[in-house]
């Protein structure tokens, strides 16, 4: 049996579920997810504890699944989510423009304007090189987070780009220094 699966989701006071064909409807504090649900996994409140149970072994693969993408959804109308990223090289700066963009300057020709999709914060540090998306959906602010770190990967060489923070890097050698 899959240990994720079997773990229960804590449901905390004010989140509230409905069930809804193959999709759960999460409703918190901070808003309203969705959550797909495999066929033949069902969702059971005991205790004020949320179970994810299957059928049968044929739905092995799926079970764990299920109950992690519930468990982010109520996680994430509760707490929300958030990555941080650092913005390493001289000259390199994100600043945001309005409410839903935010401009990179990443030793480019040009500066580079990133929108923001709908439910997506972004929080900039006054020294323009640490920046903090944030939001409700998981996979949407590791995405953006991931689109961001894409537009200057970090360079093995000289360690300038955007990474992600407390990423470690393995700095390369050049070719003077490889004998």
């Amino acid at each position: 049996m899959s240990r994720i699966g079997r773990k229960p989701i804590a449901l905390p006071a004010g989140v509230k579920y409905t069930l809804l064909g193959n999709t759960v409807l999460v409703e918190g504090p901070k808003g309203k997810l969705q959550a797909l649900v495999a066929k033949g996994i069902t969702l059971e409140t005991v205790d004020g504890v949320l179970h994810a149970v299957r059928e049968n072994d044929s739905q092995a693969a799926l079970h764990g699944l299920t109950r992690a993408l519930v468990s982010n959804a109520v996680e994430g109308v509760t707490k929300g989510w958030s990555k941080e990223l650092d913005i390493v090289g001289i000259g390199y700066r994100a600043e945001l423009k309005g409410k839903g963009t935010v401009v990179f300057t990443l030793g480019y020709s040009h500066p580079i304007e990133f929108p923001l999709p709908t439910g997506i914060d972004v929080a900039i540090d006054p020294k323009q090189t640490h920046l903090t998306v944030s939001g409700i959906d998981r996979q949407k602010v590791g995405q953006v987070a991931a689109d961001m770190r894409s537009l200057r990967k970090p360079d093995p060489y000289k360690n300038k780009g955007v990474r992600y923070t407390g990423e470690k890097l393995k700095k390369k050698v050049g070719k003077t220094g490889a004998k």
